[in-house]
């Protein structure tokens, strides 16, 4: 990926996440469904489970993009038990609370891949001209509190002025309040809108999102 990003025109940098900054780590997401098959006695072949832990998450993810909403987490995962045909009269929240748990634990382990180019350098550059930057992201399975975890791992929280999870906010991208919430967390409320650079990978969620409200945007592509 060639990492073009105008970062002399802009003061701010707002990044996506997920297939912009980092992909899941290649085994994750069949360990998670089988974490999930065993905590919650699943009792459906694992390739079934899988298929509906895909679905609901895909799902939850455009309803949440569509309405700008947040489906939370344990709600998805009450939905993808329903759809297995497994009772979950007998659970309770923190019944919930333990299996995030264990899958945060399982998350952090199985990390995801950092794919954007030079990390570490660009966000060097943007911080040594004295810009700052934001995370902004969508979250389903994965809280934000997690994601912090993660990028303190990574040694990328260092560069992170403030951190915007749609979990936290309790809704996505693209509604403009996710990015209102962005300019209002700028130190330099000084700034006009178009300083503001977004960087993103999904076309409504990212571009059209920050360019609606008024945001400068970048569309990454990655050849994953």
């Amino acid at each position: 990926m060639k990492t073009d990003i105008d970062i002399h025109n802009h003061s701010h940098f707002s990044f996506d996440l997920w297939l912009t900054l980092i992909k899941s780590h290649p085994e994750f997401k069949a360990k998670r469904v089988e974490l999930f098959a065993s905590f919650f006695n699943v009792n459906k072949p694992i390739a079934e489970v899988a298929k509906v832990v895909k679905y609901y998450d895909d799902l939850c993810n455009s309803i949440n993009e569509i309405t700008g909403g947040n489906i939370a987490t344990f709600e998805i995962y009450l939905l993808i038990l329903n759809a297995l045909n497994v009772s979950v009269n007998h659970l309770d929240k923190e019944d919930l609370n333990r299996f995030y748990q264990k899958s945060e634990d399982l998350f952090l382990e199985y990390s995801p891949l950092v794919i954007f180019e030079n990390i570490h350098e660009v966000f060097d550059e943007i911080k040594n001209q004295g810009k700052t930057i934001n995370i902004l992201s969508n979250t389903g399975f994965i809280q934000g509190k997690t994601m912090r975890k993660f990028l303190i791992n990574e040694n990328l929280d260092q560069y992170i002025d403030f951190h915007i999870y749609s979990d936290e906010l309790n809704c996505s991208k693209p509604n403009p309040f996710v990015f209102q919430e962005v300019k209002n967390k700028i130190k330099n409320q000084d700034l006009e809108l178009h300083q503001i650079l977004h960087i993103g990978d999904n076309p409504i969620a990212d571009y059209k999102g920050a360019k609606d409200f008024g945001f400068s945007a970048h569309l990454l592509t990655h050849k994953l």
